[in-house]
């Protein structure tokens, strides 16, 4: 046997462990505001489908990314971020809703399905799936999670598709736009589930940034308030690593920060020896 078949079959029996740990298990992926191409949108259904045939169950969760951004730039609007959360308006809103919930989520639905996977669009306002309150607009702040409309369709095979878009928590029609960032870790709690992945637009991360063979493959959680203000982690991925920070503080195994500039990044992680991003873990 040729070493090239060699190493294809050392790549095949290096996954098996992990098929057999994470087989029956749910795993979150945000993908959140990450800018995907056509073939990196590709490597990541292909990733999800692949991990659902061999028995994991996946969610995924998107939120405003540069489609939204587009849309609402062509319309003359421009968002405004605060604290790391985009301020939206009533107007902006009704941009947002047809873009998130009906481009955005059923292209990423259609790519899912077009390889094989049984999958099903949502956002928060199906079902009760979620529900926010006001910070100011048309922003919200997530109050409340469900996830018993997600565990009905995981149960089914489906792959659900979740939009960051939550009803109003005080039983009107109003709708939020909220973090897909918390949403992703709330939905994992939830939902019990074993492991919280969020794509991220940066290298992974390094303990000096000056030096690039210095990466950080695990964190402890007590380490990452000192990080965030030291810049090791930056500013743009601080609130995903809080937000991972609560998770796992809340139940689910391991949340890991991953670059989503990698096609393939998540099957890399999850059913390989070294993988490719940072776990964050007790």
């Amino acid at each position: 046997m040729s070493n090239t078949h060699l190493d294809r079959a050392k790549i095949l029996t290096e996954a098996l462990p992990y098929i057999q740990r994470y087989n029956g298990k749910i795993v979150v992926v945000n993908c959140g505001g990450v800018a995907m191409d056509a073939e990196l949108r590709d490597a990541v259904a292909t990733d999800i489908t692949m991990l659902r045939l061999v028995g994991i169950k996946v969610v995924l969760v998107h939120g405003i990314g540069p489609e939204v951004k587009q849309a609402l730039a062509q319309s003359g609007r421009e968002l405004v971020q605060k604290e790391g959360v985009y301020q939206i308006g009533p107007e902006a809103m009704e941009i947002l809703q047809e873009v998130l919930c009906g481009k955005v989520n059923k292209s990423l639905v259609a790519t899912l399905n077009k390889l094989g996977s049984k999958s099903i669009g949502l956002c928060g306002i199906d079902g009760g799936l979620m529900t926010a309150r006001m910070l100011s607009g048309c922003t919200g702040e997530l109050v409340r999670v469900d996830g018993t409309i997600l565990e009905t369709f995981l149960a089914q095979d489906y792959t659900p598709v979740v939009a960051a878009v939550a009803q109003g928590a005080d039983g009107s029609e109003a709708v939020y736009s909220v973090s897909a960032n918390l949403t992703a870790a709330r939905l994992a709690v939830a939902l019990k589930a074993e492991k919280l992945i969020h794509l991220v637009e940066t290298d992974k991360l390094l303990r000096d940034p000056a030096e690039p063979d210095t990466p950080i493959p695990e964190l402890e959680l007590s380490q990452v308030p000192a990080m965030i203000r030291s810049g090791v982690i930056p500013p743009e991925m601080a609130l995903k690593a809080n937000c991972s920070v609560e998770a796992v503080r809340s139940g689910v195994r391991s949340a890991t920060l991953l670059d989503g500039s990698v096609p393939h990044a998540i099957l890399l992680e999850l059913l390989s020896d070294e993988g490719i991003g940072t776990m964050l873990t007790h």
